[in-house]
């Protein structure tokens, strides 16, 4: 269930999450987010690291995909070697 609050804005543009809505989203100082600016909305989505399950399918996922697209291990050394000798 959502949890409906207002706040304000200080002169430096800070704004304090009410304390009900950081308990129920489990935030605490230093949590991050993405600001997304629209007219009159503000959207406030935080970030947060993927678990290791996520991160492990992320990866069987990328593996696939590199497969598919014929991807080899030593084509990627040879793609890397060319980009840092770039800089």
């Amino acid at each position: 269930m959502s949890t409906l609050s207002t706040t304000k804005m200080t002169s430096k543009g800070q704004v304090v999450i009410p304390e009900d809505i950081r308990k129920s989203l489990n935030l605490e100082a230093g949590s991050q987010f993405i600001v997304l600016g629209d007219k009159d909305v503000v959207i406030l989505k935080t970030i947060s690291k993927p678990s290791m399950k996520d991160f492990d399918s992320l990866i069987v996922r990328a593996r696939t995909q590199a497969k598919k697209s014929g991807l080899t291990q030593s084509g990627l050394d040879r793609i890397i070697k060319e980009v840092r000798a770039e800089k």
